[in-house]
This record gives C-alpha cells, structure tokens and sequence, in this order.
C-alpha cells in the first residue's frame, strides 16, 4: 500500500475511537482488520502500531487541539474532522518522518474525501496553527 492508502487506512481505524470505549478497541482493531483486508501483514503491523501511538497520545493530542483551534473544542468538531486532525497533530508533533507540510497536505485530502464541503478549509486553518 501508498503512504495514502496506509494513511487512510489509520484514519478509518481510529474513527472508531469515537464510537467505542477505549477498552472495546482491541475488539474493534481486530474486526477491522477482518473487514478491511487490510492487504499484508506488514501493512496490517504499521496501521496497527501508528494507530496504538496515536491513542496513546490522544488527551495530549485533544489538549493541543483545544488550544489552538480558537472557539472550537473537540467536543464541538465533527467526528471526521476531529479524527482526520488528531491524526495529522500525531504527525506533525510526534512523528518524525513525517514532514508537517505532507501532514498538513494528506489531512486536507483526507478532508475532502470524508468531511464535509468545508471540512478540508478548517482542518487545514487549525493545522496551520501547528506549522
């Protein structure tokens, strides 16, 4: 699989997050890796892990997000959008190979795949806050 795919692939897994209690995702991590045929393991083994550094990190992550993002909270962000940007936060912040400006980029595309019309405008207004 691409970077994108790979990438979209974490996204979908960890939009659970929002459905389901933490301690029911290793349920979850299994049926979608059932659902999803998520291609070879090796695939399967980096969408895993990036997935279990990211919900690691998550209330730093939200804590982050809460600050920057002026007038908004997590609470009040769509789920797509939150997702799509605790994702890109994790990179930006955490990830070291990758670069802020493909993690800003990948998030707008992400955007404009899953979010609404003007989803891809405030994910990319909140991460340039990150910059």
């Amino acid at each position: 699989m691409s970077r994108r795919e790979l990438r979209e692939q974490i996204f979908k897994l960890l939009f659970r997050v929002e459905f389901n209690k933490m301690e029911d995702m290793a349920e979850q991590e299994k049926l979608f890796f059932e659902e999803e045929d998520a291609a070879k393991d090796e695939d399967a083994a980096y969408v895993s892990d990036k997935y279990h550094k990211i919900s690691e990190k998550l209330s730093e992550i939200d804590s982050q997000l809460n600050e920057k993002a002026q007038g908004w909270d997590t609470g009040r962000m769509s789920k797509v959008d939150l997702t799509i940007l605790r994702l890109a936060v994790y990179e930006i912040c955490y990830d070291e190979d990758v670069p802020t400006g493909v993690a800003i980029n990948e998030a707008v595309e992400l955007a404009k795949k899953f979010g609404q019309d003007a989803s891809f405008g405030f994910v990319n207004g909140v991460l340039a806050k990150f910059a």
